[in-house]
């Protein structure tokens, strides 16, 4: 146990040293087993032909050389035998097991032509290296452990640069091997033009490779008919391959610096335009400040510009593990459809303030809503705006109201201003509307809540006012007959009154001193 927990430890602290991170149907086990695979590869890639040119293999020490030629070889086998019939691959979108399969693929083909036994013309020709020529055709797994590389490295291009470097030193390499070979074949030290054999051999033949390839020049000129030929074909392979090269490492590091070069053309291009116009360099200077803490906290000016390339569904997938678990939170979409906020996660937009921004002013109409992701704000008041009522922390949300407010939306009723640097996701009101179509139920359920988050901020002083005028009305002001009625009961009596009430008003039937009689009683009612 102990010896497994320790072989876990040391794969897991390469892993970290170089970089890698966790991808999907990717497993670092297999990318280290083609790093092995890879490391036998380049062993007979680099030794072959400096075994060949050079004399460093001898009697002496040919015994080191076959152990490390048929321990290659083993990786090879075990290559063959386990790794690679336990892969799996797409074909026509699904996953087909290789085990079946790949003894039937090309590449199978190439990995036994590689191991093809011609060690065994060493009985007729001695120990020559040139015979594992074979081994070199196990170049697919070289290509595989580039893929998975790149997959698996945060930083992708680092390695490509790495590689491209190598394909350099390797031509410069070969370019070494064939002028030793060269020298030796017209003699060492016949000529200016050949090694004189002073010195590290390969060091020395490495050095005229690097000056002929890069055409530095300084060399002697040749003299013989296979030296000016040698030489000219270096120089034109030396154009060849160098161009390409260049070209090769404009393009790996043009596309690892393609995100900075945008960066630093929009900046040009605002101060450009803010100069033209005469902005105030106070203006300026925020936002120059704006672009650069922008890059450097995010590494792009906008996210959306990078996630609009995804489908819809990585989109989400990425929205949900980036933001639902601030978004989760809000009380105002608690018990809503799930699937709805999902698709508002997608309509989140990330925007960064500055030090003293004001987010949003009192008085102002409110059209969206605002998630803390990184920093802090203050709601500030007093004749200044300088008194901190309260200070709200990275994964608080505010604004929310405004989303559902009817009659063309509510007043904010507090300035917030951001202090220190400040990112925010914002929700549009406009964006919300166009989900809710899609959601009747939730749109309901966000209604009610928005009806009683509004209710419950109203002021009790303002409910009570209304609710006086309603129930109790304003007393009607007193008839001008039932004033001038008292009037004449206080000067001559309630009797006087009715006699000449009678005599005044006597109808024919009778009927007129029911009126009065009732008149009369209301008089003293009221009295």
């Amino acid at each position: 146990t102990l010896k497994k927990i320790t072989i876990q430890f040391v794969f897991h602290l390469l892993v970290s040293l170089l970089g890698f991170q966790n991808s999907y149907n990717i497993d670092l086990i297999y990318v280290v087993w083609l790093f092995l695979v890879v490391a036998a590869w380049n062993w007979n890639v680099w030794l072959i032909p400096v075994r060949w040119a050079f004399p460093y293999q001898t009697p002496d020490n040919i015994h080191l050389w076959l152990l490390a030629d048929y321990t290659c070889d083993l990786i090879y086998i075990t290559d063959i035998l386990v790794f690679q019939p336990r892969l799996q691959f797409v074909r026509g979108g699904d996953i087909v097991d290789m085990r079946k399969n790949y003894m039937t693929t090309e590449r199978f083909k190439m990995d036994v032509i590689s191991l093809f036994p011609m060690e065994v013309l060493y009985y007729f020709t001695g120990v020559n290296s040139l015979l594992r020529f074979p081994r070199l055709l196990k170049y697919t797994a070289f290509f595989e452990f580039n893929d998975r590389m790149e997959a698996v490295m945060k930083k992708a291009y680092i390695y490509r640069v790495i590689r491209t470097s190598t394909y350099l030193l390797y031509s410069l390499h070969i370019n070494a091997c064939l002028f030793y070979w060269g020298s030796a074949y017209e003699g060492l030290g016949s000529t200016k033009w050949v090694y004189n054999g002073k010195g590290n051999a390969y060091i020395r033949c490495y050095y005229f490779a690097v000056k002929t390839l890069i055409t530095i020049g300084g060399l002697p000129d040749p003299t013989t008919v296979f030296e000016i030929c040698f030489q000219l074909i270096n120089y034109f392979v030396g154009v060849f391959a160098f161009s390409i090269m260049i070209g090769q490492m404009r393009d790996v590091v043009g596309a690892a610096t393609a995100g900075e070069n945008y960066y630093r053309a929009c900046m040009d291009s605002t101060v450009k335009y803010m100069n033209s116009y005469h902005i105030p360099q106070k203006v300026q200077n925020r936002i120059k400040t704006w672009y650069d803490y922008t890059w450097k906290s995010q590494g792009m000016l906008d996210e959306q510009e990078l996630l609009v390339q995804l489908p819809t569904k990585m989109r989400l997938d990425i929205a949900v593990d980036v933001n639902y678990s601030i978004v989760s939170k809000v009380a105002l979409f608690q018990g809503c459809d799930r699937q709805m906020v999902f698709d508002m996660l997608t309509r989140l937009k990330s925007v960064v303030y500055l030090p003293g921004d004001f987010v949003c002013k009192k008085g102002e109409i409110g059209r969206e809503m605002y998630i803390i992701k990184q920093g802090e704000v203050q709601v500030v008041g007093g004749p200044d705006l300088q008194m901190v009522f309260v200070t709200i922390r990275a994964g608080s949300v505010f604004g929310e109201i405004s989303l559902l407010a009817g009659g063309g939306g509510n007043r904010r009723t507090a300035n917030v201003k951001a202090h220190g640097f400040a990112n925010l996701f914002i929700l549009d009101k406009k964006d919300l509307a166009e989900i809710l179509v899609h959601y009747p139920e939730s749109q309901k359920l966000l209604r009610k809540k928005a009806k009683k988050m509004l209710t419950k901020d109203k002021r009790p002083d303002e409910k009570e006012t209304r609710k006086e005028e309603v129930v109790i009305p304003h007393r009607p002001d007193t008839p001008k007959m039932f004033k001038a009625a008292l009037k004449v009961t206080e000067q001559a009596g309630m009797e006087a009154t009715f006699g000449k009430l009678k005599k005044t008003y006597k109808p024919a039937n009778g009927a007129g001193e029911v009126r009065i009689i009732q008149q009369s009683h209301i008089l003293s009612t009221h009295t």
